[in-house]
């Protein structure tokens, strides 16, 4: 399953000097890395792909369970690139070997977007700016073929993966089967500013205010252990064809509200709400904190890693 835009956009990615798409015999190669990054997500084992062996190879999959599993590649679902530092190559004079692993979908999901995955940089090569700049390029080139960017999941268990990509202003847009997150063309750039405990959403907007000037939307902070949320008069006057902003605007800072500990849950009515099933793809926080129930029971079933997360420390807040 192929689209024509997506096809255009991976030839934008083949050009570029910092990927290079998979080759025929690397698969083996690829699927490896996948699983380092895998471990380190899951378990906080962080390992060298190149040089896990056989037996640690099976161990590791062994312990991941069916997401550990080594799946048959397909081309014509999604392409697989490795990622380089073209700057360190040319130090060099030939190119050097792989830093990381990304793939892109060959078909649109949403409104026009690619998904994203395996998005993975090697220890000794982070904070090199590799994986941001990556990202980058697949939203330019999804840009220059009329898409809207790009959407990725996340494991909520996975804490740096999290952090990250909110550091990198992506906006979150699902919450069904793991954490959904998406830098689209008509999403703005956001800011979540703290101050004595109140978080406030800000977004850009040419038609709320003066181009590139931030706006508040939503203000965020708890009364005796309960989450009080307010709207601004902005957020009121968002206009109809920018609900993408209102109503991921409360999704993407009950996130950021999570990660910071705090609490997601405004009363017993909304948590009651929540337990019956609404907001359950994506809504207000209270069902991001009944979906992060889900999150850390289903990885404390598989024995995944589970340390400083929100349910442990806030469980007695939504009784």
């Amino acid at each position: 399953m192929e689209d024509d835009l997506a096809l255009r956009v991976h030839e934008r990615l083949s050009a570029c000097p910092g990927l290079r798409p998979v080759g025929p015999a690397e698969g083996h190669r690829f699927g490896l890395w996948d699983l380092a990054s895998l471990a380190e997500g899951a378990l906080g084992e962080c390992t060298d792909p190149d040089s896990l062996t056989p037996s640690h190879e099976k161990r590791l999959r062994i312990r991941l369970g069916a997401s550990g599993r080594e799946y048959e590649h397909n081309d014509d679902y999604c392409r697989r690139y490795w990622i380089r530092d073209p700057f360190k190559d040319r130090e060099g004079g030939r190119p050097r070997g792989p830093l990381g692993t990304v793939a892109v979908d060959t078909w649109p999901s949403g409104v026009g977007s690619l998904r994203v995955s395996s998005l993975y940089v090697h220890p000794v090569a982070r904070r090199r700016g590799l994986a941001s700049s990556t990202l980058d390029t697949v939203y330019e080139a999804c840009r220059a073929e009329s898409l809207h960017g790009f959407r990725l999941d996340t494991c909520w268990t996975w804490q740096r993966s999290v952090r990250y990509y909110l550091n990198r202003g992506l906006w979150v847009t699902s919450w069904k089967h793991a954490l959904g997150l998406a830098r689209l063309s008509y999403l703005p750039r956001y800011e979540v500013t703290e101050n004595q405990g109140e978080l406030t959403f800000l977004a850009a907007n040419p038609d709320l205010c003066a181009p590139g000037v931030m706006v508040p939307l939503l203000v965020a902070d708890a009364v005796d252990g309960r989450l009080r949320l307010r709207e601004t008069e902005q957020y009121a006057r968002v206009r109809d064809e920018l609900n993408a902003v209102r109503y991921y605007a409360r999704s993407t800072l009950a996130l950021h509200l999570a990660v910071r500990g705090l609490p997601l849950v405004r009363g017993k009515e909304q948590w009651a709400e929540a337990v019956a099933g609404r907001w359950c793809d994506i809504g207000d926080p209270e069902g991001l904190a009944r979906k992060i129930e889900v999150f850390e029971g289903a990885a404390r079933e598989k024995g995944w890693r589970l340390t400083g997360l929100y349910g442990r420390s806030t469980r007695s807040r939504h009784d």
